[in-house]
């Protein structure tokens, strides 16, 4: 009988290159900017006193996540992977119309944070940005917003896989619901953020001031989300931590199960926890397996040779 292993396992479905990581930095720097441009844009900027900014900075954000789906590429996505990818982007894009709009729940955060938990940080990117672009399809839900709205959930699922390893059990759920409800609530206060100087208009003591100082205009934003989307942001936040409480356990289990079996080619890497190399005598012995190749690897040691295959001895006794 297989024992689980897959909590025992570190797995990199979607392994982060050098110079993957660095795009992924920049692009994030460029994502910060477009997201927090209302606090950074001087009164006399082309982007102050135009209705079509949103429009502007979705384009930048697009071509942004297309230079990060290249490099994601480069760096290795195994066939494996994208199958994995593609059944809990379809998961997460049936939650999303199932649940959204109602008092701020969201459901679709606990695949990503789940997802990125046990495939890691790079397959977690990549699962945000699919996730909502697919679930807009499905809902009608395209427009100049959705650009960010997938740069949002891929920092959410980039976070999850970067999360500390060496937790487990009831410990491990509970960080991941506290680091779910955090995410969620960014995720929201970012959203507002973006769009704020054109939900609201100008010329109420909430709107966007071009070339106020960052203090005063940052008041104003804050007010502003309290009095309009608090309660919705507040709903997702919870509603994302209850789901990975009452569901995180069982659904990493499986994924972690799904992850020894799958074996992500050479691509996807799959190392074992320390506690799997105490478990055989330490990190240099050669016997130590890196990847369970047929689901059991992490209990039955090194892969059998050939003679050990064709049930001859594999050597003297």
């Amino acid at each position: 009988m297989m024992r689980p292993t897959g909590s025992r396992l570190r797995v990199d479905a979607v392994p982060l290159q050098p110079r993957t990581s660095v795009t992924i930095g920049l692009a994030s720097v460029v994502g910060v900017m477009a997201f927090c441009w209302p606090l950074l844009v001087r009164a006399a900027s082309p982007l102050a006193g135009r209705e079509d900014a949103p429009i502007v900075l979705a384009g930048v954000l697009v071509a942004t996540l297309a230079v990060l789906t290249v490099a994601l590429g480069e760096g290795g996505i195994d066939v494996k992977a994208v199958a994995v990818l593609g059944l809990l982007t379809a998961v997460g894009s049936v939650l999303r119309p199932l649940s959204a709009g109602t008092a701020g729940v969201e459901l679709i955060f606990i695949v990503i944070v789940l997802g990125g938990r046990v495939f890691g940080p790079g397959f977690g990117f990549a699962l945000g940005s699919t996730t909502v672009f697919a679930s807009a399809l499905l809902t009608g839900g395209v427009g100049p917003w959705m650009p960010f709205q997938m740069l949002a959930a891929s920092w959410v699922g980039l976070g999850a896989g970067l999360l500390p390893r060496r937790v487990s059990g009831r410990t491990e759920v509970a960080m991941i619901a506290g680091y779910g409800a955090a995410a969620a609530l960014a995720f929201g206060i970012a959203m507002n953020l973006s769009f704020w100087p054109f939900q609201l208009g100008l010329g109420t003591d909430l709107s966007f001031v071009a070339g106020d100082p960052v203090p005063a205009n940052l008041h104003r934003f804050m007010l502003y989300s309290a009095a309009t989307s608090l309660g919705w942001d507040v709903g997702r936040a919870v509603t994302t931590a209850i789901g990975v409480a009452l569901l995180g356990r069982p659904v990493l289990t499986a994924l972690r199960r799904t992850a020894a079996r799958a074996v992500f080619g050479s691509t996807g890497v799959v190392r074992p926890r320390p506690a799997v190399l105490a478990a055989h005598g330490g990190a240099g012995r050669r016997d130590t397996p890196s990847v369970p190749r047929n689901g059991q690897g992490a209990e039955q040691g090194s892969a059998p040779s050939p003679a050990g295959l064709s049930g001859a001895p594999a050597g003297p006794a």
